[in-house]
């Protein structure tokens, strides 16, 4: 029996030494929302970011797990980018582009997928989301800092 055990010991350590590697990766993005004590019909439970770093040139996938105590039929979902705090990007999209809708009372995820041109600079950024209805003017409000790696975009821009 203690030649069993001895074996288990021998695969489990390397697995868990794997994910404690791994863990950094894996844990979702900080985020504020705009006033503290804002009341929100929308409360955000987490936002991830993949890849992390993002990659210029890539495709990147903005994903927000929120929640509502009320049905939401529609809105917009405002999004400003900040270089360094500077405002660099603002962007509205429909909020059903975003998320299916109607929105069900309860859970659900809001994913925005982004292609940086590949002249971004890499650096620090700060995206602000603002959600929104025909009746309520926010929402919710949040902010969080992302990356852009110093990675190559590895494709060309060509003059078509």
């Amino acid at each position: 029996m203690g030649t069993v055990s001895a074996q288990f010991k021998l695969i489990l350590l390397p697995l868990l030494s794997i994910s404690m590697l791994l863990l950094p990766f894996l844990r979702a993005t900080d985020f504020k929302y705009c006033d503290n004590k804002g009341n929100y019909v929308v409360k955000v439970d987490g936002v991830d970011i993949s890849p992390n770093p993002v990659v210029r040139g890539q495709p990147a996938t903005f994903t927000i797990s929120a929640s509502t105590g009320q049905a939401i039929s529609g809105g917009k979902a405002v999004i400003d980018v900040s270089y360094f705090g500077i405002h660099i990007h603002k962007e509205t999209h429909e909020l059903c582009e975003e998320t299916s809708c109607p929105i069900a009372v309860g859970n659900f995820v809001l994913s925005h997928n982004e292609v940086l041109p590949g002249f971004t600079p890499p650096g620090s950024y700060t995206l602000k989301m603002i959600l929104s209805s025909k009746e309520i003017a926010q929402l919710t409000c949040i902010s969080f800092n992302f990356k852009i790696g110093l990675g190559a975009s590895g494709s060309s821009v060509s003059d078509s």
